[in-house]
Formats: C-alpha cells, structure tokens, sequence
C-alpha cells in the first residue's frame, strides 16, 4: 500500500501471483481506478487502464481475458466516497496522459470517452489523479509522468566545464545528441546510429535494437537506423550501444559540449564533494 499522508487516495501494488490475497481486503470491493502493467510479444512494456465500481470482480474478470498483466497498481479513496462519475473521469484523462508520456504501450483500443464532469468535481478528479501518478511513480511504474528535460543556463556551466546534462555521442556512421536526468539518458529524435550490429554484438543490444523498431522509436532510412522520437535509455551505455550496435561505453563516449566523459564528469563532481566536506570538518 502507497499512499501520501495529506491526501486521501491508496495505491495497492497487486502481483497477479497475490491477487487473491488482496480480493479479501474490503478495498477490493470499492470503486477504484486500476492500471495493469505486463508484457506482450510485441512490446516489452505494456499497460492497460480501467475504472471499476468494485475493482475486484473487475481484476478477477481481467484474469480471464487479459494474458499479459503480471501486476496491478490499484488506487480507491481512503474515504470510500468515490463515484462512477470520479473513476470515468480519471480513467480518460488517466489514459490520454499515459498516451502523451508514451512510456508504456497502452492496451486500452480506442481509449475511454469524456463523460459529462461538473467542474467542481474535475477538480477534485485532477488533484486525485496527480496523487496517483505520483504514487505509481514511487513505485516503479511512471505511466502518466512525461519525460523530464532539465533545462539549463548552458553560459554558465560552459565557463566551469561541468555541462553535464546535453550531451554528444559520435562514431563513424553515429550521431546521437541526449539529456542526462535522474532516470537515464534521453536520446534525442533524429539521432542516427549504423542500420546493422557487429559480429560479436551481444545478445541483450541485438534485442533492445528490434524492439525499438517494433515499437516504431527508430527506423531504417537510408542506410541508417534513426530515432524518430525521443527515448529514455536506462543508462548511458544503453543508448550508446543501440547506436552503435555493438558493446561500448557509454561513460567514456557520451560527451559534454567542451568535451569531457560522463566519467570525468562524474569524478569532478565527486572531488568537489570531497572537498567541501573537508572543509566543513
């Protein structure tokens, strides 16, 4: 359970292996907002979004017809006072954020339709359903949040040489510009890297290349693969190697805009710590 101590909305985290579990819990009987996250053969991460009036029977029925979900992030009120109208009303603003976030590859079909919400209530609707997105963050699963592009004063940083976040990756037949944030590096949309791996190209980057086409990030133009949208890699090296399409360092290969290494980068600002807290003993 998740939930934030001013606000009146509880996330349940529900493994399919543990449902059972928690349709005995009296939550499992209320009106609720539900997302079911998983994998298909088609894209690694999916999610599928849906309103209930008892998210119980709801889950139970989706055991049935939906193969793919392996977890259930669950939210109801604390106070039990939700309606019909506040879960229709999340579930299509739910569904039309997590298609602008485009961090999962939504289930939903046609989506779900706007239904007719006094204002008043919208505004409560909308104060719930951030507290969801941040809670569904919390715990690993940032459906609705869009990724984050720290914007920076790049005058400054350029004059201390610690221009960390906008960063280059160049190779022959690679040309890749990104953004460092707390989550990974963001590859951005018209970066191009070679349209085949090498020889020795471990398995994971073979894979992490075809599932990038399937979900049509990038594609093969010209003799070159190409992102056509933006994307977060988990890491450094990630990003680099799906590029490149072999194994490489992407601490060493991704570079600041007066040239310095993600790792000199790094060790800068770890002997600038040091320091300080020198100083302060």
């Amino acid at each position: 359970m998740a939930e934030i101590t001013t606000r009146t909305v509880r996330v349940f985290d529900v493994p399919r292996t543990l449902l059972t579990d928690f349709l005995k819990m009296p939550e499992a009987g209320q009106v609720g907002l539900y997302f079911l996250f998983g994998s298909s053969e088609e894209a690694s991460d999916v999610c599928y979004i849906g309103q209930t009036g008892n998210v119980g029977v709801r889950l139970r029925q989706h055991t049935a017809s939906k193969d793919y979900w392996e977890r259930a992030l669950v939210a109801v009120s604390l106070t039990n006072t939700w309606t019909d109208t506040h879960v229709g009303y999340m579930e299509w603003q739910a569904i039309d954020q997590a298609h602008r976030a485009d961090r999962f590859t939504l289930m939903n079909g046609n989506g779900a339709s706007n239904r007719h919400t006094p204002a008043p209530l919208e505004a409560d609707c909308n104060e719930y359903l951030d507290t969801i997105s941040v809670l569904l963050t919390t715990l690993g699963f940032p459906a609705m949040e869009p990724i984050q592009k720290r914007e920076l004063d790049v005058t400054s940083e350029l004059s201390t040489g610690n221009l960390t976040h906008h960063l280059s990756f160049s190779r022959p037949g690679c040309e890749g510009k990104g953004t460092l944030t707390a989550e990974g590096l963001i590859v951005a949309a018209g970066s191009y890297g070679r349209p085949t791996e090498s020889e020795s190209c471990p398995t994971w980057i073979v894979t992490l290349r075809r599932k990038l086409a399937e979900s049509a990030v990038v594609e093969f133009r010209n003799d070159r693969l190409i992102l056509v949208k933006d994307h977060l890699f988990n890491s450094p090296s990630a990003a680099a190697a799906a590029l490149v399409g072999r194994s490489i360092n992407g601490r060493t290969s991704w570079k600041n805009a007066v040239g310095k290494t993600l790792d000199e980068l790094e060790r800068m600002r770890l002997d600038s710590v040091e320091g300080t807290v020198a100083e302060d003993l």
